[in-house]
């Protein structure tokens, strides 16, 4: 949780320098208000939180979520809340008018250096240019199952992404199929929004792109510890590079 605050603090503020960017009383508000529905982010903070409150922070949630714009996510991790609030939630969230949208897991592990990694198929390059940014994008986008043009909305032109951001496109004869990137965070590398075209998945290149932003960043700022949010899609992936599953989380949204 407190990685994606942090995380994510720069992220938005990146896309939006008015974006709404708010530490409330157990919620943190990270959301740009674009069209790429990641950047458009709450999340709970309150530690053991019972029922009564859990009720009551997705109330909150739910309303700060109607007054945007844009569509966005909460971002809720399962360990924060005690045994009596966690066997209710999804009768907590129903009732705020929130819809469970996809499952996924934290995970993190004291992995770092990693080994300069390699693939037969790719080649790996750092995305500096718009154009790379672009494509970037896409790979979300398509991965993720959002328009192009909403996840070009989220990156493109952005300075921190060519520049703090350790993002790496995999090429395979000359055309981006995968991607990944490490940023800095609150003393430890945080993996941000790794994708892979559709019709390439299963072929190891996820892995191999993770690996080598990692190596990057890693040896770019001296950290040893990374963590990342996984979706129920890639989280076979990372405990071969050495994550370790902590909390269970789920993705929001409101109901249609």
């Amino acid at each position: 949780m407190e990685q994606l605050a942090v995380g994510w603090r720069a992220m938005v503020l990146d896309r939006d320098a008015n974006a709404d960017v708010r530490d409330l009383p157990g919620i943190a508000v990270r959301w740009a208000d674009c069209r790429f529905a990641f950047w458009n982010c709450v999340t709970l903070t309150d530690v053991d939180a019972d029922a009564a409150l859990l009720e009551q922070r997705l109330c909150q949630a739910a309303d700060i979520m109607r007054a945007k714009k844009h569509p966005g996510f909460l971002w809720l991790f399962e360990d924060l809340l005690d045994d009596e609030a966690r066997a209710g939630l999804r009768t907590a969230a129903e009732k705020a008018g929130l819809e469970h949208a996809f499952p996924g897991v934290g995970m993190a592990g004291d992995l770092l250096p990693l080994p300069e990694p390699s693939h037969p198929d790719l080649t790996f390059v750092r995305v500096t240019t718009d154009e790379q940014l672009r494509a970037y994008a896409d790979l979300n986008s398509r991965a993720y199952g959002f328009p192009l043009e909403d996840g070009r909305d989220g990156l493109v032109g952005s300075a921190l992404w060519k520049k703090r951001v350790h993002a790496y496109l995999g090429l395979r004869d000359g055309v981006p199929v995968t991607c990944a990137g490490t940023v800095e965070a609150a003393g430890r590398l945080f993996v941000v929004l790794v994708a892979t075209a559709p019709e390439c998945e299963r072929k190891g290149y996820g892995e191999a792109v993770t690996r080598k932003a990692l190596h990057e960043g890693a040896r770019a700022t001296g950290l040893t510890r990374a963590t990342l949010h996984a979706t129920a899609a890639g989280a076979p992936v990372y405990p071969r590079i050495g994550f370790r599953p902590n909390s269970p989380m789920h993705f929001y949204g409101l109901k249609g």
